[in-house]
């Protein structure tokens, strides 16, 4: 395999592969005598587990993961990857919880009754229990793993309405501002923006013209399944790389990469 072949086969340039090595994505290159960086089939399998934790986690989780590897600190990089997983059960009950919204939303509006404002919460979620009574802006925050700023900014957008304490000021987020903001973190998580969010919030609010709502879950859906394949995928290559790393050293095969400084 020449220099290229590496980058080539995920399209990245070999400076990239150069660059992951610097950071400790791959392992250590040993040199030739001449200064070339000598690269195995051990550095290829390295690549394509990093490339494929990108892809299903990020690069903030598939950095140091394969950091920690390296270091020898396994279970480091497993819980780095445990987190990952409950992040994406959380994201898939609370899919569940605004499908659920919808359709209570969607039924009372064709039965020709004023949709209800409690948010309905299945059984299967019972770490966000509806809140019994008004929240303060911390509790809402705190409900959903943002700062008070953020939900500020969704306000500013239109996608939050809360009332305001008449004594104090300060915002009062009933049972339907939870339902909303539980709405607009799902759909921000999706990588939509604020206008769309927005325009979707508005709709559930008034239990009518529901197609674009629905899309909008129908898209979240193909992420998350999407997602939940790449993990699949990068917990095949990482479980490929550390059989390798595990091997017996027998020297350097004809695999090898030499990459020119």
């Amino acid at each position: 395999m020449r220099p290229s072949d590496l980058a080539r086969e995920h399209g990245i340039s070999t400076q990239a592969v150069r660059n992951y090595e610097r950071d400790g994505c791959l392992p250590p290159a040993a040199r030739t005598p001449t200064g070339y960086r000598i690269y195995t089939e051990l550095h290829a399998a390295a690549l394509r587990a990093f490339l494929a934790l990108v892809a299903a986690y990020g690069h903030p989780v598939a950095g140091p993961v394969m950091t920690a590897v390296h270091a020898d600190r396994l279970d480091e990089a497993l819980t780095a990857l445990d987190r990952g997983h409950a992040r994406m059960l959380r994201d898939r009950e609370t899919l569940a919880t605004v499908r659920e919204a919808v359709g209570h939303l969607t039924s009372a509006a064709a039965a020709g009754a004023a949709p209800s404002t409690a948010p309905v919460v299945p059984s299967a979620v019972p770490e966000r229990p509806a809140p019994s009574g008004p929240l303060a802006i911390g509790d809402v925050a705190h409900r959903l793993g943002v700062t008070p700023a953020t939900l500020r900014a969704w306000e500013v957008a239109g996608i939050l309405t809360p009332a305001r304490d008449r004594a104090t000021g300060h915002r009062v987020y009933g049972p339907a501002d939870v339902r909303d903001a539980e709405l607009a973190h799902l759909l921000r998580r999706g990588g939509y923006p604020l206008e769309h969010i927005a325009t979707v919030v508005r709709q559930i609010r008034s239990a009518g013209g529901t197609d674009e709502l629905a899309a909008a879950l129908d898209g979240w859906q193909r992420r998350l399944t999407d997602r939940g394949l790449a993990m699949l995928t990068a917990a095949a290559r990482l479980g490929d790389y550390l059989s390798l790393r595990a091997a017996p050293v027998t020297g350097l095969t004809s695999s090898r990469l030499e990459v020119r400084e």
